[in-house]
């Protein structure tokens, strides 16, 4: 896998969880440790990705 397409990949799941955590937001009966999980995941992700697009 390219490093553009692992790139793409990433990104894609960045927003991904973007969307999964607004929408777990939006849910009264979701619990706050699923959220929080979510955050750290996509965190995470845009850490991986940052790190990725610095070093090549």
């Amino acid at each position: 896998m390219s490093l553009s397409s692992h790139l793409s990949e990433l990104k894609k799941k960045h927003a991904n969880l973007s969307d999964a955590i607004e929408v777990a937001q939006r849910s009264p009966g979701t619990p706050n440790q699923q959220i929080t999980d979510l955050k750290k995941q996509k965190l995470r992700l845009k850490e991986e990705i940052a790190r990725l697009e610095t070093t090549h």
